[in-house]
């Protein structure tokens, strides 16, 4: 019996507005399964395309580009041979390599921020805990521009804004994700860009908390310690069952991706928690609102 892609037909027009991050995870997904009918282990898959299982499990995640010489070579292996199926699975692996809108801004991004834009467009949930700073999805053009000149003094403070303000499209898009925020009262008193700047980003917080695909709570003050003090995380969650969550974890010169069980498990925990000694939405939409009234 011949293996054929499962559903091959039917994956660009499910993910390919999620960019080539998604189409690259949906095309991993579709590698390990015929690898899995055919009963053959990641080591052989590896081994006869001169890499090694690693490499395989890199591929079926869509953590790496994918060499059309690898994807011809695994197609044989698993035994699919008709050239219409075949020519279908590599187009979409073509479609995969092609760079995301922000590769325009490459110049701008370190490689491990690249990583990640690919994989917040790709999300299908967003929740985040965020202790300092708005979230970047979150921020007006002037807080951004803020934060911004916060870290880099440098001529291209508008084209790193305009990144940003790019990034929040996703929340505008057709079957785009959901985003859960939970944000630090002290973040809406941080001053970022002076006292009018803060007012208006406390407003748009407020009509950003209205949108049906958005929820902001507010960590306050009266909730004393909490599970995540000193660390903002962001966890992502994707459409793929066959892809685990991550954690992102931002440094000032590096970033974690966490996706081992026992990582993902403890930070549930942790914003499950927040989420339990954070305001309601309801509530936390009338602190926004007494906050930007005092400013």
């Amino acid at each position: 019996m011949i293996a054929e892609p499962v559903g091959i037909g039917r994956v660009e027009s499910l993910v390919a507005e999620r960019g080539p991050t998604a189409l690259r995870i949906a095309v991993g997904g579709q590698l390990r399964k015929l690898r899995e009918e055919r009963g053959i282990t990641r080591e052989a898959a590896g081994d006869y395309i001169r890499g090694s299982h690693a490499k395989i499990s890199r591929l079926e995640l869509g953590r790496t580009g994918f060499k059309e010489r690898d994807i011809r070579d695994l197609l044989t292996l698993y035994g699919v041979v008709d050239p219409e199926q075949r020519e279908m699975f590599l187009d979409l692996v073509r479609k995969a390599n092609q760079p995301g809108w922000w590769h325009r801004y490459s110049d701008l991004l370190p490689p491990w921020f690249e990583t990640y834009l690919g994989l917040e467009h790709a999300a299908k949930a967003i929740r985040s805990f965020e202790g300092q700073l708005v979230p970047g999805l979150l921020q007006t053009d002037d807080y951004a521009r803020a934060v911004v000149a916060l870290g880099h003094e440098n001529s291209e403070t508008a084209r790193r804004v305009e990144l940003r303000r790019k990034r929040q499209e996703i929340l505008e898009r057709q079957g785009g994700p959901t985003l859960w925020a939970v944000i630090d009262e002290a973040v809406l008193h941080r001053p970022i860009g002076g006292a009018d700047v803060l007012r208006e980003q406390v407003l748009h917080l407020q009509d950003m908390a209205n949108r049906p695909n958005i929820t902001i709570q507010v960590l306050p003050y009266a909730a004393g310690g909490h599970a995540a003090a000193g660390s903002s995380f962001t966890m992502l969650r994707f459409a793929e069952p066959e892809l685990p969550d991550i954690v992102y974890i931002e440094q000032l010169t590096s970033a974690l991706y966490l996706d081992r069980q026992q990582d993902l498990e403890l930070y549930r925990q942790v914003m499950d928690r927040l989420s339990v000694q954070a305001e309601s939405p309801d509530r936390s939409r009338k602190i926004l609102e007494e906050v930007a009234a005092t400013l």
